[in-house]
């Protein structure tokens, strides 16, 4: 006759308070134990880790981390995932982070600019610190916001020295495009504006200013775009009625949605018509023919907002704005006029 089975006791983890009973002491000696408080009598400190070593106790991050009041979590809002210059900006920052053992919580507003108070908040709330990456929202909704979530940094937006802040000098990154463009005997360019609410937008339309200054033979027409591939591939009638030989779009990404319509239309790039982008996305050198951009080191750009964010949280931080400046990559989508 078969035996019965044995039964078998379901296993569980160990728990601070096994920990506690095994040692002799309260759970509250075990915590501080655990997080390296120095406060307790080294003999009943040898006890817990004793009884820690015999148990096989691991603490679980989410206990510890609501023990030390922080999460090693940061937060990182973001107006367009969708766009590949944030994409190049996180992979930085997040690489800088995890060296340090911090994870990163990203949140994406779909541009909403009225939505992104609401979403830093909540995220703020979740972890222990947060970047913005390029607000949309005014600035004075930003100055109001800053002392709410701190620790904070901004990329891309000024803050009043109310945060730290992380710049790329669009205005003469801009300035260089366009002094690229008359070089090359371009005498009117197009530029396709980006989001209206965007900072970076503003300071592209006062480096063309500046190129307007500086030629006033120079005619620059701005056309209304977008910030997405699908605005930079619908921009080609607003680009074509203007009879421009040159093209500066907002971001690489406008850019590349041209270059496909253009291709589509049968339109030779750079022979009827020379495009430039900015951003030096990955796609920009691959593309047919290669973009003409400003680069910026981005990766650099998120390692330098990740510091900047480390010095706010441990309270050090020096609030004078890190300005990038970008250099011109001279690719096949440009060239001399004939």
């Amino acid at each position: 006759m078969a035996g019965k089975r044995a039964r078998r006791t379901p296993s569980r983890e160990t728990t601070i308070s096994d920990i506690a009973e095994a040692a002799d002491v309260s759970k509250a000696t075990v915590s501080r134990v655990m997080n390296g408080i120095q406060t307790v009598n080294e003999d009943i400190a040898e006890r817990v880790r004793d009884a820690v070593r015999r148990l096989g106790y691991s603490p679980s991050e989410t206990a510890r981390s609501l023990s030390l009041g922080v999460s090693r979590t940061i937060g990182v809002v973001v107006p367009d995932l969708a766009n590949p210059m944030f994409h190049q900006v996180l992979h930085g920052l997040h690489r800088a982070a995890a060296r340090e053992g911090y994870r990163v919580l990203v949140a994406d507003t779909l541009e909403d600019s009225a939505g992104e108070a609401t979403v830093a908040l909540d995220i703020r709330n979740r972890t222990d610190a947060i970047a913005l990456f390029a607000p949309r929202m005014p600035r004075e909704s930003l100055l109001e916001l800053l002392p709410r979530i701190e620790p904070v940094v901004v990329l891309n937006r000024t803050t009043g020295e109310r945060a730290g802040s992380v710049l790329i000098d669009y205005e003469d990154g801009t300035r260089q495009l366009g002094e690229h463009l008359v070089s090359l005997g371009h005498t009117r360019i197009v530029y396709l504006a980006g989001p209206s609410e965007a900072r970076s937008n503003s300071a592209r339309q006062r480096g063309l200013e500046l190129v307007r200054s500086a030629h006033p033979d120079i005619e620059v027409v701005e056309v209304p775009c977008g910030h997405a591939f699908e605005d930079g591939h619908a921009a080609w009638p607003g680009v074509r009625a203007t009879q421009a030989s040159a093209v500066i779009a907002f971001n690489d990404v406008v850019a590349l949605g041209l270059l496909g319509r253009l291709d589509e239309e049968g339109v030779a790039v750079p022979d009827d018509i020379a495009v430039a982008g900015f951003d030096d996305i990955p796609f920009s050198r691959y593309s047919s023919p290669s973009l003409t951009t400003m680069t910026a080191r981005l990766g650099d750009v998120g390692e330098r907002t990740w510091a900047m964010l480390r010095a706010e949280m441990r309270g050090d931080a020096d609030r004078e704005p890190v300005v990038f400046e970008p250099t011109l990559a001279v690719r096949a989508s440009t060239e001399a006029r004939p």
